[in-house]
């Protein structure tokens, strides 16, 4: 059964741009109990659009009968800072004009979305968590707590993410960007502002989540006549519509900045002595035809980051294939833990 909360921050947010929030509130689910030796946490970092109920959007490697299931495990789900569903985020009322934020919403960092899940972590009286997981932007958020807090962690499982977000998915990112700002909407400070630049936005995003084979697959017309209304045409139009109805230009800015931001080597020797810095047993899952993750970026995450283990996956889905080969992840997830399990991490200072 999951309980879903919100956590109020009595205390200032502080950014670590500088700038400040009053009034944090971080909505989160939790599905087990806590056993009596407090060593089965299972924290899960989402990914973009994602939300904390991960046994809906994980089903497979996260559910009742699975590798994560709620009879053996207290599992955590947090939705992150300027996310849609339920934590703070630009459509959450400014205190101080008692109005929606809008674009006035501090911009923040994978840095700031650690900070208000570790602040989760204090309220909950979770000193350990048994393992850290995240794909995508929630592999992003799992590899910074790691670093940041390198006792906390005993096993980190990296899915389809990286070190620091590479060129080539900054300009995916701003392209979707200039997308919704083409959207006169966006700026007239009204909750469904940019939905139509959100659509075109989601349409562009799709293509760097999919690949040319899954398209071929499953959007392959079945005669040869059409001229028009192709069925990929439809798809597009489709999954873009799908997130409107669920989701906020707003967030979806400032989520694909955070995304932007993150750098583990930013204020820090370098990248690679970052990475050094991870005490957890550690798994990092690569997929080989990830357009928006290429393999390279796993495989360098592998060897930096000490005695981690390195696996990679096939997959016909490309990026998305972490969402949906949940029973090769098992697989490979599952051999991980019995092979780590008994393995105790040296208690370390936490690190900046």
């Amino acid at each position: 059964m999951s309980i879903i909360s919100t956590y109020f921050h009595n205390d200032i947010f502080e950014f670590e741009s500088g700038k400040t929030l009053s009034g944090l509130q971080i909505a989160y689910q939790t599905y087990g109990k806590l056993n009596a030796n407090k060593d089965n946490v299972i924290w899960v970092c989402h990914a973009l659009t994602a939300n904390a109920d991960v046994l809906d959007w994980w089903r497979g490697l996260f559910g009742d009968n699975d590798l994560f299931n709620p009879e053996e495990h207290y599992i955590i789900c947090s939705n992150v800072l300027g996310s849609h569903y339920g934590t703070s985020n630009p459509l959450s009322n400014n205190t101080t004009t008692d109005q929606p934020y809008y674009l006035s919403f501090p911009e923040f960092t994978i840095r700031d979305i650690v900070a208000a899940h570790r602040l989760l972590a204090e309220h909950l009286e979770i000193e350990n968590i048994k393992v850290l997981i995240g794909g995508s932007l929630g592999g992003q958020q799992a590899l910074e707590w790691s670093i940041i807090e390198n006792s906390r962690i005993e096993n980190l499982i990296l899915v389809a993410t990286n070190a620091v977000h590479s060129p080539w998915g900054i300009a995916f990112n701003e392209s979707q960007r200039l997308a919704i700002a083409t959207d006169s909407t966006f700026y007239t400070q009204q909750p469904e502002g940019g939905l139509t630049g959100l659509k075109t936005a989601r349409s562009i995003a799709l293509l760097s989540y999919r690949t040319y084979e899954a398209y071929a697959a499953t959007q392959l017309e079945s005669v040869n006549e059409k001229t028009s209304n192709f069925r990929a045409a439809s798809y597009q139009n489709y999954q873009g519509e799908k997130l409107c109805n669920r989701f906020n230009a707003y967030s979806y800015w400032f989520l694909t900045k955070a995304m932007d931001s993150h750098n583990v080597g930013r204020g820090r020797k370098s990248v690679a002595d970052a990475l050094k810095l991870v005490n957890a047993n550690t798994l990092v899952i690569g997929i080989e035809n990830d357009v928006l993750f290429p393999l390279s970026e796993q495989v360098f995450m592998g060897k930096n980051i000490p005695n981690a283990s390195f696996k990679s996956i096939s997959s016909a889905y490309g990026h998305d294939g972490f969402l949906i080969e949940t029973g090769t992840l098992t697989n490979i997830i599952g051999n991980f833990l019995k092979e780590t399990a008994g393995k105790k991490i040296i208690k370390l200072h936490k690190t900046a």
